[in-house]
């Protein structure tokens, strides 16, 4: 299937590992231009630019701190001298800590819901200007957005807000810009297998239909697909990709 993204550009918050990296990495197969956005890991970033690049597509890094709403506004400044438009924005950033209900301090609770539900917010309004027409916003939430999770109720709250913030701005947005979330089950990220670490040894066997972990790229694939012309019909929805840990 052609997914109608060849020659688009694509920004990918997130970038420079996990599922964003992935993301970006499959964008560019398609036949789109990517700016990788990372925070901290610059090399990883680069990495994935290098791929972009090697398979003839353009790339560019945007280093920002999402949750610094200056920073991000300081970021889309620069974006502006690079390209005319933004055909696609992957919101995909994002940071989790594994800590027991009973022991979250008011600082953990702010330090999550700032990187993963603000953050978002602060980098899709930010856009907004370069975003062209018809353009496609994917949110990255997940499956604790509506099962909850002892170990990252914070965590989990932000993302159901993000849910949340999808729907609102598909709403706000229409018919110009299409605003999607996908959320992700437990997957093989950096990120993932510190989660894991915290779980049951027999989880995956006994809480999910697949009886195995997500990879960042079957999870890209969705993004990818949701974000591409070929999904024009598709706005304010939520899709779940988690083999089956939450039905709904």
């Amino acid at each position: 299937m052609d997914l109608g993204l060849t020659d688009k550009i694509a920004l990918v918050t997130g970038a420079s590992n996990g599922i964003g990296a992935a993301t970006a990495r499959l964008f560019a197969e398609e036949g789109a231009d990517v700016i990788v956005s990372y925070f901290r890991d610059e090399a990883g970033a680069a990495g994935t630019a290098e791929f972009i690049r090697n398979r003839g597509r353009r790339s560019w890094l945007c280093r920002m701190d999402i949750s610094q709403p200056a920073e991000v506004a300081t970021a889309m400044s620069r974006l502006r001298s690079l390209v005319t438009g933004i055909d696609v924005l992957i919101l995909c950033a994002g940071h989790n800590a594994i800590t027991p209900f009973e022991q979250l301090q008011p600082d953990d609770w702010n330090d999550l819901i700032q990187v993963n539900l603000n953050g978002p917010f602060y980098v899709l309004q930010a856009v907004l200007p370069l975003l062209s027409e018809r353009a496609s916003v994917v949110t990255i939430a997940s499956v604790a957005a509506h099962t909850g999770a002892v170990h990252h109720a914070h965590y989990a709250a932000a993302k159901a807000g993000l849910v949340n913030l999808t729907k609102s701005a598909a709403r706000a947005l229409a018919p110009r810009v299409r605003v999607n979330c996908v959320a992700p089950g437990i997957t093989l990220t950096p990120m993932g297998r510190e989660t894991i670490q915290a779980l049951p040894a027999d989880y995956a066997q006994s809480k999910i239909l697949a009886q195995r972990f997500a990879t960042p790229e079957e999870i890209a694939r969705c993004i990818v697909f949701v974000a591409s012309p070929a999904a024009d019909f598709i706005t304010g929805a939520t899709l779940d990709i988690n083999g089956g840990r939450d039905l709904r």
